[in-house]
């Protein structure tokens, strides 16, 4: 786990042209491959992606770049940004590298011995080595961005390449618009049906993110809910009024893909 401050929370903020940079290269990427249906469920175009030699080292370039970056000298926001990019493009290369899978889940770790964890999916591999720490995908959103920047808007920042997940965002985080793009991508979620509905007999149903990580959204049913209720859109939020409890949750980890096979 990377120290409060290698997060860059004390630190003096670095220069914002190697990061205006990034940003706009992730975007390109993410412009050319990602897109959001009727459905309103991000999907990317996987098997375009992987068969485009030059974006598939583009994507590798951009993490490679971005391992030579110090999240320690970055304020709150560009850190928070920071990792969040690198989550999502990790996880991009980690998909397209194993490419076709029906879900990430298929993908184990790799390199981290007896932990039994390895054959739930890819998340406990080593991949890439910030600031002289070598992280894995749950090194970065479990072991970083949670306990240090206590936001339950993490879980809309990051992306698993799960139907169920939040959406992929369609550009780059940026420190400059973070609180807002974060406010969106959480009402985004929060009113579509994978993140919270109502039964037929009044009963929510909520995405198991709420109860997989439930601390983070205040520890308990109420918590949830007060969330939900904060990010609600008027027809949701009037329906929640009156619910106390959680009735069920549910998730899809189905790929995200564009042209699913």
């Amino acid at each position: 786990m990377i120290r409060r401050r290698a997060l860059g929370l004390l630190a003096p903020p670095i220069l914002a042209a190697p990061a205006r940079a990034a940003e706009s290269a992730l975007d390109m990427l993410l412009g050319r491959y990602a897109s959001t249906p009727a459905d309103g469920v991000t999907r990317v175009a996987y098997g375009r992606w992987k068969a485009n030699a030059t974006d598939m080292a583009a994507l590798d370039a951009w993490i490679a770049e971005a391992a030579t970056r110090r999240p320690s000298a970055m304020p709150r926001g560009e850190a928070f940004a920071f990792w969040a990019n690198l989550y999502n493009a990790l996880t991009l290369k980690v998909v397209l590298e194993r490419y076709p899978v029906r879900s990430i889940k298929e993908i184990r770790s790799t390199g981290v011995g007896l932990d039994p964890r390895q054959f739930l999916g890819p998340w406990r591999t080593r991949l890439v080595t910030i600031e002289g720490t070598r992280m894995s995908l749950d090194d970065i959103e479990h072991g970083t961005m949670r306990p240090t920047f206590r936001d339950p808007r993490v879980h809309d920042a990051v992306n698993c390449a799960s139907i169920g997940c939040p959406n992929l965002p369609p550009r780059a985080w940026r420190a400059a618009s973070l609180e807002a793009d974060l406010d969106a991508a959480a009402r985004a979620f929060v009113n579509h049906p994978r993140g919270a509905a109502l039964l037929p007999g009044g009963g929510l149903r909520v995405s198991s993110i709420y109860r997989w990580f439930r601390e983070d959204f205040g520890g308990d049913d109420a918590g949830v809910i007060a969330h939900l209720r904060r990010y609600a859109a008027p027809p949701l939020a009037e329906a929640l009024r009156n619910v106390t409890r959680i009735a069920e949750d549910a998730y899809d980890w189905a790929l995200n893909d564009a042209t699913p096979t």
